[in-house]
């Protein structure tokens, strides 16, 4: 299905589209992705789902579930997706108001499209971040069950673990968010804490979803990636360095200068949280960043001197772009 295609059912016009950019469909990896794509095409009402990419089953996939396939996606010069892209290209290609970046292991439900309807309704402008709980998922999951959601997210709950507010695995949002991006290369650390300083940075509320969705995060090994079975090999690689300097957009020089840590949020950076009843603010923000900032006094001397004596600006020079079919970029760190 090409990238101006409907997929038939008038999803192009949905108030929600989730696009996602999965890894090669092989063995385990395979499984538990489509696990994934299939419950959002379950979710009520139906959102427009995405498929970025031409890796191993991507298209096939995409057909046999009824959604659509961009394969052309920019990427640096190893050969990795931009994230960049893949958000201009969401929001070009869809007409809904509410877009959703979605790590293509993460199985979400009816919760889900309810949550992001109400923050849409709280607020015009909105990222929407929550936790995850990890779950071993080995086995394709019988949707024709007309109980299916309701046992896995029992089994969520008894055998699960939900996930520290570092690891994020969604981001729905507001069209027109967010503005131009660096050139973040997709799963090599960083970029998903980038876009939630950069809501904030806005002055859009970040609103943490965790006590109203369940995202089941499906447990799996790193043996995909062409750094190793570990996150270790991953975070020390090139990318990852030029992912972490390219999140210093504001000021370049706090790279170089240590400072790069101002651009790590997380789930706790949240400024409100969505309970059932209500969307209410959220002081932990506060704390998180007072102990951000207060566990590096070096930084805060060097924050210090330079709002009293001025601010080395440096330019950055943006790392080349191509357009390519495939690659083995082993995307993905969650």
């Amino acid at each position: 299905m090409s990238a101006a295609a409907s997929d038939g059912r008038g999803a192009a016009s949905a108030p929600l589209t989730i696009f996602a950019i999965p890894k090669p469909f092989r063995g385990h990896i395979a499984v538990i992705q489509r696990n994934a794509i299939a419950s959002w095409t379950r979710m009520n009402p139906r959102p427009d789902v995405i498929l970025f990419g031409t890796d191993e089953g991507t298209a096939e996939v995409a057909a046999e579930l009824g959604v659509r396939h961009v394969p052309t996606v920019a990427k640096n010069q190893w050969g990795t997706p931009l994230v960049s892209d893949l958000f201009a290209q969401a929001q070009q290609l869809t007409r809904s108001s509410w877009l959703c970046y979605v790590n293509a292991d993460i199985i979400l439900f009816d919760d889900f499209v309810a949550a992001v309807s109400r923050a849409a309704a709280w607020t015009k402008s909105f990222l929407m971040v929550g936790r995850r709980t990890d779950l071993d998922v080995t086995e394709p999951l019988v949707f024709e069950q007309e109980n299916w959601s309701a046992q896995l997210k029992e089994l969520a709950r008894s055998q699960g673990r939900l996930q520290i507010a570092r690891n994020i695995d969604y981001f729905a949002f507001s069209r027109g968010l967010y503005p131009a991006m660096p050139s973040l290369a997709i799963g090599r650390f960083w970029w998903d804490n980038w876009l939630l300083w950069k809501a904030r940075s806005l002055g859009a509320p970040v609103v943490d979803a965790s006590a109203v969705v369940t995202a089941i995060h499906q447990n799996h090994d790193y043996s995909h990636t062409t750094y190793g079975a570990g996150k270790a090999g991953m975070m020390a690689s090139e990318e990852a360095i030029l992912n972490c300097r390219l999140t210093c957009e504001q000021n370049p020089a706090d790279f170089d200068e240590g400072l790069s840590w101002r651009y790590v949020y997380t789930i706790d950076d949240a400024t409100h949280k969505l309970t059932l009843q209500a969307v209410t603010n959220n002081p932990r923000h506060l704390w998180k960043s007072f102990k951000r900032h207060s566990s590096r006094p070096l930084g805060m001397a060097k924050l210090v001197k330079r709002a009293l004596f001025g601010s080395r600006q440096t330019a950055s020079t943006p790392p080349p772009l191509r357009e390519a079919s495939d690659s083995k970029h082993g995307r993905g760190t969650s």
